[in-house]
Parts: structure tokens; sequence; C-alpha cells
């Protein structure tokens, strides 16, 4: 578990227009120009500070990522605000803020 107010850096990758209308892991509507993210095992709700070239806030809404080595899916509009979705995948820091 991430403590509250922790910074960590770990890789993050962005998911969006194949699972847009999906539902999410906890039973909301996936919207991929929202700002969520999914995480294996942060509670549903968990509000993180997501930094690549820009930062942004984000809440767990969902779970994975499941492709090996990676921590953290973001939804294509919180990779927008970050400017992560050029590259797909990156090195981000996250802040655990609730």
């Amino acid at each position: 578990m991430l403590p509250l107010l922790t910074t960590l850096s770990v890789i993050s990758s962005w998911y969006g227009p194949g699972f847009h209308g999906n539902t999410t892991a906890n039973g909301e509507r996936y919207n991929q120009n929202g700002l969520t993210a999914a995480h294996k095992t942060l509670p549903f709700g968990t509000r993180l500070k997501v930094c690549y070239n820009r930062c942004a806030v984000v809440r767990v809404n969902d779970r994975g990522p499941y492709a090996h080595g990676r921590s953290l899916d973001l939804s294509k509009g919180a990779a927008d605000k970050i400017g992560l979705t050029g590259s797909g995948v990156g090195r981000v820091s996250i802040t655990r803020l609730n």
C-alpha cells in the first residue's frame, strides 16, 4: 500500500478507445476522457497526483494494468494532461493524496 503523501516513481501506460463505455472494476462506465486510473491494489476512490511532463490528479476506479512491469494505467484524458500519450509508456511520479 502506498502511504499518504509518499511519492514513488513507477512505470505507467494509458488505455482508451477500446474500453470507452465499458464497465470498470468499481462498476462505473469508463470514460477515456476522464482523469482516472487503474491500479492493482489501491482502494477505489484513492486520489493520486501523477507527474510526467506535467501533473494531474486522478482517481482510481479500475484494476490493472496487466502488462508486466507496469504499476499504473491512466485514462487517455489523464495521459493527455500529463503528456504521456505520445510515448504511451513512461516513468511517472505518483503521490497518494487520500
